[in-house]
């Protein structure tokens, strides 16, 4: 996948799965799985309640890659 076939669209953590990974709620309700590449793991603390920006394929909606947090509530 090309970066600029991806899009981004923000949401909030809803429920951490692992210490990369978790479940997002977008703001049109769906809920997709969040995971936080390996070479941003060390920067991203995962949490519940948290808004996260995700990058999402066109071809598979049902997970997306975090790429930074927004801020924080």
């Amino acid at each position: 996948m090309r970066a600029q076939d991806a899009f981004r669209v923000e949401g909030v953590v809803t429920e951490v799965c692992s210490e990369r990974t978790c479940r997002v709620r977008l703001a049109n309700g769906h809920v997709v799985f969040g995971f936080v590449p390996v070479r941003q793991s060390g920067q991203a603390r995962l949490l519940v309640g948290r808004k996260v920006n995700l990058q999402l394929s066109p071809y598979d909606l049902s997970e997306g890659r975090i790429l930074v947090e927004a801020h924080s509530n």
